[in-house]
């Protein structure tokens, strides 16, 4: 078997013009912006994915199929539409935070089965050139659902779930050229399963639970690195947790969610423009669904994996790779 390093061992496209034309900022920015196309589906569908883009490449790691996690590691490459298989995680893992450094994927956290099941504390990353993984330092205490933002070089983990199934207001800094973690000001209140994103020097966390899936929220905080303190803002237009996210063209965007309640999932996709500090309604994505991952090469933004229902409510996971582009 080949070493892995370690220090421990159907397509179619929903158009604009298509939905109606709301308005939900001042500067007037329609609802209903940007194209969703369908692209080649994942080698193995799942949820609770996490997804990041390096070089042209979108990797989606980790997962839960039938309660279980796994470690798969698949890379589908945007100019071919084509996917492959590369060498899997140092074990499975859901429900996992990731960020990209140098070139470089860091996952962060993670549970080792449904449901929310032992928050772990392992740091792991992940190198495409090489196709090669090894184990950093793992954080203070074990987090699922952990929100992560790369910012400067450095790993932010933000709020998640604790081993004993508590939501957790830890806000933690990793530094890659001291292999350290540090821990920062609180997040102002406990939450997981959050869109935790940076931009414009700032880190967002937005939405996410406070308890369980049917507890969601719209808070908006708002950490400063510089300073670190908290601040409010704008809330999420629709409270919602289960969440994929990512910056896109300037605005933090939010995507899907479920809603056990009402037996459904979300299909709203928003974005905040955090230099006009306003929330753009977007073209909503075709299907809703929770439990998705989101990367962007800059150009497209890729949502993969995840549940058309809430969790629990049958389904099974999907192998959609969408893609979603703003003009």
């Amino acid at each position: 078997m080949r070493s892995v390093q370690l220090a421990a061992i159907c397509a179619f496209v929903v158009v604009a013009g298509a939905v109606p034309m709301i308005v939900h900022s001042e500067t007037g920015a329609p609802a209903g912006k940007g194209t969703w196309t369908q692209k080649a589906p994942m080698i193995t569908p799942r949820a609770e994915v996490s997804l990041a883009e390096v070089g042209g490449k979108i990797y989606v790691l980790g997962g839960g199929i039938n309660g279980t996690s796994v470690p798969h590691n698949e890379e589908y490459e945007i100019a071919t539409d084509h996917w492959r298989s590369r060498y899997p995680m140092p074990r499975g893992l859901d429900h996992m935070g990731v960020a990209v450094v140098n070139g470089k994927i860091i996952t962060v956290g993670g549970f080792v089965a449904s449901v929310h099941r032992d928050g772990q504390p392992a740091v792991f990353e992940y190198d495409p050139a090489f196709d090669v993984w090894r184990a950093l330092a793992p954080m203070k205490a074990g987090r699922g659902s952990v929100g992560v933002a790369a910012l400067n070089g450095k790993v932010y983990a933000i709020g998640g779930r604790s081993p004993a199934g508590m939501t957790v207001d830890t806000n933690e800094v990793y530094d890659p050229a001291t292999n350290t973690w540090t821990t920062l000001a609180p997040l102002p209140k406990a939450r997981d399963h959050a869109a935790v994103v940076a931009a414009e020097g700032k880190i967002h966390v937005i939405g996410g639970r406070f308890t369980s899936p049917a507890d969601r929220t719209d808070r908006h905080d708002i950490y400063d690195p510089a300073t670190n303190t908290w601040s409010s803002g704008p809330p999420l237009p629709t409270a919602r947790s289960g969440l994929a996210s990512a910056y896109y063209k300037g605005l933090v965007i939010v995507l899907g969610g479920e809603f056990p309640q009402e037996k459904r999932t979300f299909v709203e996709n928003e974005g905040y423009d955090a230099k006009a500090n306003l929330w753009h309604t977007l073209t909503p994505m075709p299907q809703g669904r929770h439990a998705a991952g989101a990367a962007s090469d800059g150009k497209t933004l890729y949502v993969g994996g995840g549940n058309f229902l809430p969790g629990g409510m049958g389904g099974g996971p999907t192998g959609e790779l969408m893609a979603f582009t703003l003009p």
